[in-house]
């Protein structure tokens, strides 16, 4: 339960009380029941200028896409020791049912933007976050940011 409230904390960019280790990855499919699990358990708090929470599970499946869209976004462009594993993000969002296409485009690309805004408020911080949250030993969804290569 612990990680559902963290994956929640990060997906509406709320400050982190504190970080629980998990040492296997989770399958895609686990990952983004995950995901989805934690946004429906925390009230709609988001970021600043970010969408509000959408109502039926469809939406809140592509909410939670543009929100994992918007945060590999900023973890390729802003993370200098970071970097996102496409080929996961891209079976995460697979397994929460939402076609990569959609978030690509419209909305809902407007939409995963403005989280990308919303964590470019502090570098450092949602950097070592995302780390935390997703790098290979990850408490929300594993491997989905990797340590750039030196």
């Amino acid at each position: 339960m612990k990680h559902l409230a963290i994956a929640a904390a990060v997906l509406f960019g709320l400050p982190l009380a504190a970080v629980a280790e998990e040492v296997a990855p989770k399958p895609a499919a686990e990952a983004a029941k995950s995901a989805t699990e934690a946004a429906t358990a925390t009230p709609g708090t988001v970021p600043d200028g970010a969408p509000k929470a959408p109502q039926t599970a469809q939406e809140r499946q592509e909410a939670n896409a543009a929100k994992l869209a918007g945060l590999v976004r900023f973890v390729g462009e802003s993370c200098k020791e970071a970097q996102p594993d496409y080929e996961r993000f891209k079976s995460v969002v697979a397994a929460m049912g939402v076609d990569l296409d959609a978030i690509s485009k419209g909305a809902l690309l407007m939409r995963s933007m403005s989280y990308t805004e919303a964590y470019r408020k502090n570098v450092d911080e949602s950097c070592r976050r995302a780390q935390e949250m997703f790098g290979e030993k990850g408490t929300a969804i594993p491997g989905l940011v990797l340590r750039k290569a030196s």
